[in-house]
């Protein structure tokens, strides 16, 4: 089963350099690139998280 359809999973909430956010199950290693910056919790928790945080889906330019 897709983690991503179970509500009673455990997720994370990852933000990239462009200010992209992801959800990600909690017992999955986070890729390269992503920071954990909320959770582990519910995935209502999770969404709400993003939804209250990433309000600007535009990614932000990276520092290079």
């Amino acid at each position: 089963m897709n983690p991503f359809d179970r509500t009673d999973g455990s997720f994370l909430v990852l933000v990239n350099q462009l200010n992209q956010h992801s959800l990600w199950p909690d017992f999955a290693q986070v890729p390269a690139g992503w920071t954990q910056v909320f959770g582990p919790c519910d995935l209502d928790a999770a969404n709400d998280y993003v939804q209250e945080h990433w309000t600007d889906i535009t990614p932000r330019e990276s520092a290079q």
